[in-house]
């Protein structure tokens, strides 16, 4: 079916929401018509994420229940007995909506629904499912994107996020359904009624907060000192507000000042229109408040909290948002010094990190004798890994990190935790802190140790039919027409994750990758340095993550500016194409 037809059977069909054909009969740009019908959404590294509005490539009612009667159909062909699902949602426009909209068909087709009555955590939702026993859980969210974004992200019996294999399942279920109309559907108080939709309490929130607290690695320096620490927290208008105050709170934490502006939940994110705590303008308001507050650590939390940005103020007394790299490495290092010090270190412990995420993370665990292993990009990656050593018993997990603002201890949440996180990153701050250090204090205390790594990422937006085409032809041309070298340094290995084989151009011997098949590239440099490229799995991006080691910060720099800029000629090349 064409986009055109698609669009004409959601004018014509008498199951299509009024107010969504209203929006449609008003396009004129043909180019956005075969933009919201030329595709249905799809599951990607953070599940299904569109904008939200009218359409099969949009976020609404009818695209949440068609995925929906999909995962329906696909619980009730592989579960027997009672099969419930737990529904979280966000501070998003239209969350309490979808997670109505889903509750409701999932209902009506004999699944039990726990759904939280307010917005909720993505990472408090994985606790749920895991709690309840739930065959999957669901929260409505697009994380950090932009205000016109919505998501609805699908989770294992596990508490992980689905990984491809289910993912294919669901969706070829939901590819099934060639008419709205046969989204099977019950009004919310019907469900109630009949017991099939029941409301989350208190309960299950207060157990995550006791579980939260307890990952505190240096309890005796917490229950001493924690009143010492002066925070500045952001939860940047979203869900992370209540259960981050009240973690730190109870430690003891009692100087954490709130940016006021951005406390309440506000879907249109008024003072950081991207809500992403990579981007160091959401922490303008938090740097003016620290100008009178002086504090030891700034921090903030996407919508769904799951993801967290650190603000440390360096040599030059000059405030600087950490990369998703540096926090993890420092939270990585402390975490192992901290344990290893308590003799808590397991003999097979394990920390987890995906392949676009910093090399430096190895020659740590190498200090405490503790394996690295690699994941493909997505926090899913490393849940699935948490529950394969769960069920072989081989090994354990300690501490997952992406370099994305992710990062997860414990073993009763199984995504990226921005609570357990900030409780983490406080505790850090106050172990340097009694040190006479700070944050990026430690940070070069640990290049120095280990070598000087540097990261950078360049996402080119291409967005509709056309910008998919066009990153799937520049990854072909790169797989296919790679030069030898990169500027001087010459290329000698080329990882094809698709192919799932790792080809030496050096000796021209290979081996395979024992991943899942993901359409990513990755060289590495003769020097050490690497770069990957990728489409984004959560929005029209084509991205290339950039890594360099070198012998000092300012050699660091050079050698990725160098490198950035070679590695951008060959993308540019490629885009001509």
């Amino acid at each position: 079916m064409t986009y055109k037809e698609r669009y004409n059977s959601w004018i014509n069909a008498n199951s299509i929401d009024l107010e969504l054909k209203s929006e449609l009969e008003q396009l004129v740009d043909e180019k956005e018509i075969e933009d919201r019908f030329y595709k249905d959404l799809e599951f990607g590294t953070g599940g299904l994420r569109g904008v939200i509005g009218a359409g099969t490539n949009r976020m609404n009612i009818h695209t949440i229940g068609k995925a929906t009667q999909g995962l329906a159909d696909y619980l009730n062909s592989k579960y027997t007995g009672d099969i419930s699902v737990s529904i979280a949602y966000d501070s998003r426009h239209m969350s309490k909506e979808f997670a109505e909209a889903t509750a409701k068909t999932l209902c009506a087709n004999g699944i039990f629904v726990n759904l939280f009555e307010k917005l909720t955590p993505t990472p408090i939702l994985s606790y749920a499912v895991r709690t309840l026993k739930s065959k999957a859980g669901i929260v409505i969210t697009a994380s950090h994107n932009p205000k016109e974004y919505n998501g609805y992200k699908v989770y294992g019996d596990d508490g992980g996020q689905v990984t491809d294999e289910v993912a294919t399942e669901i969706i070829t279920c939901a590819k099934g359904i060639k008419d709205f109309s046969k989204v099977k559907t019950m009004e919310i108080c019907s469900a109630k009624a009949n017991g099939m939709l029941k409301i989350i309490g208190e309960n299950l929130y207060l157990s995550y907060i006791e579980k939260v607290k307890n990952l505190t690695v240096r309890k005796d320096l917490v229950a001493k000192s924690a009143k010492d620490l002066k925070i500045i927290y952001t939860p940047i208008h979203g869900s992370g507000n209540l259960p981050v105050r009240r973690v730190l709170s109870e430690l003891g934490y009692d100087s954490c000042f709130v940016v006021k502006e951005q406390e309440l939940p506000n879907g249109d994110f008024p003072t950081a229109p991207y809500p992403n705590p990579e981007d160091p303008k959401v922490f303008a308001l938090a740097l003016e408040m620290a100008k009178d507050l002086n504090p030891d650590i700034i921090f903030g939390t996407d919508p769904d909290c799951d993801r967290i940005g650190v603000v440390v103020k360096d040599k030059k007394g000059q405030y600087k948002v950490l990369t998703g790299n540096q926090t993890g490495v420092l939270l990585c290092n402390y975490i192992l010094n901290s344990l290893c010090g308590n003799s808590e270190l397991p003999k097979n412990g394990v920390i987890l990190k995906t392949i676009v995420t910093t090399d430096m993370v190895e020659a740590i665990g190498k200090k405490y004798n503790v394996e690295v292993v690699d994941v493909l990009t997505g926090f899913k990656y490393i849940g699935e890994k948490i529950k394969e050593f769960e069920l072989t018993g081989e090994k354990e997990f300690i501490f997952g990190f992406e370099e994305s603002f992710g990062y997860l201890a414990g073993n009763f949440v199984r995504d990226k935790d921005a609570v357990i996180a900030a409780m983490l990153i406080c505790e850090m701050t106050l172990y340097y802190k009694n040190k006479g250090m700070s944050l990026y204090d430690a940070l070069m205390d640990i290049y120095s140790e280990h070598g000087y790594y540097e990261e950078a990422l360049v996402s080119i937006e291409l967005k509709g039919k056309d910008g998919a085409e066009k990153t799937s032809d520049i990854l072909e041309h790169l797989r296919s027409s790679m030069k030898d070298n990169l500027g001087n340094n010459k290329i000698i290995k080329k990882m094809d994750y698709r192919a799932s084989l790792q080809v030496d151009l050096i000796d021209h011997s290979q081996k395979i990758i024992d991943l899942p098949k993901s359409n990513v590239l990755k060289f590495v440099l003769e020097d050490g340095s690497w770069f990957v490229v990728r489409p984004s799995g959560t929005e029209p991006k084509m991205k290339i993550y950039i890594s360099v080691k070198g012998n000092s910060l300012e050699n660091t720099s050079k050698k990725i500016i160098q490198l950035k800029e070679n590695v951008m000629l060959i993308i540019d090349e490629a885009c001509k194409i």
